[in-house]
């Protein structure tokens, strides 16, 4: 791990961003140019502490994942990305792995489609980037633990989410979710995270292993989903999911009919979501 040179790169690639590159309000004034230390790890899912000491080239090794994280907040390009991972003494995404970064391009998408919530799942379920309106919607990613944040780990071991589901709509979403492990199983074999998942809903969800052990499975389906928002109230929003062959992973986009009681709600939520952000945005 080349500390030294690894915090120089953090530190050149959070001083080349502004916040309205990745959908945060600018704030009160700054006195340099370039995100905020907390707005990266805000971003990534990190403590404020945690940049700190990497860009001080004195932090622990991060993990893949949070590399992963780190790239993405920084809007990093694929070379770029990489040259992370190697200097951090570890290797980028390898072939026959869940891929668990973002391209610049479909990121670029998230960027452009602000006004819609958008979530990027990777091939087990984990959510690796989302944008602020789908943090303000659903849940705020970056305060939830890197291990759990999957939407099939918060199905089966979570207890907090804000879609409403029917008995029936939830046994059909479960079985969903175990289709999605399998054929992830299936599709990579010696994929360690995968493992530790699998590991984790067996040992903690009787529910997952007697799905699991039927082997009986059903497809995701686009469909109308209920959000409960603690401020807002229930909103009914179409949910669609657009796939990324080339990494295996599925763009989760959120909408409304234009002129609805949901468009209307959506628009609250721009407002109500963005509150907390700024209120939380501190100078250095």
């Amino acid at each position: 791990m080349n500390r030294r040179e690894l915090a120089e790169v953090l530190r050149r690639a959070r001083g080349r961003l502004s916040p309205a590159d990745v959908g945060l309000p600018a704030g009160g004034r700054r006195r340099v140019a370039g995100l905020r230390r907390e707005e990266v790890a805000q971003l990534a899912g990190v403590s404020s502490d945690y940049v700190v000491r990497l860009e001080q080239a004195r932090g622990p090794q991060p993990s893949p994942s949070v590399l992963g994280a780190l790239a993405r907040a920084l809007r990093l390009s694929d070379d770029e990305r990489d040259e992370l991972f190697h200097l951090a003494g570890t290797a980028p995404p390898l072939p026959g792995r869940i891929c668990l970064t973002v391209r610049s391009s479909v990121q670029r998408l998230l960027d452009r489609m602000a006004d819609l919530p958008v979530m990027v799942i990777s091939a087990k379920g984990d959510i690796v980037a989302w944008n602020p309106l789908a943090a303000a919607l659903v849940k705020d990613w970056s305060e939830v633990p890197a291990g759990e944040r999957n939407i099939i780990w918060q199905q089966f071991l979570g207890d907090d989410s804000r879609v409403v589901l029917d008995a029936e709509q939830r046994q059909e979403a479960l079985l969903a979710s175990v289709g999605t492990l399998r054929t992830s199983a299936a599709r990579y074999p010696h994929d360690p995270g995968l493992a530790r998942l699998l590991r984790e809903l067996r040992s903690g969800s009787q529910a997952f292993r007697d799905l699991w052990n039927s082997g009986a499975v059903t497809p995701w389906r686009s469909r109308t989903k209920t959000i409960d928002h603690p401020t807002i109230g229930p909103i009914v929003l179409e949910c669609d999911s657009l796939q990324v062959p080339a990494d295996d992973q599925t763009v989760i986009v959120y909408s409304a009919e234009p002129g609805s009681s949901a468009a209307e709600a959506l628009e609250l939520l721009r407002v109500v979501g963005l509150q907390r952000m700024t209120a939380d945005s501190r100078p250095q």
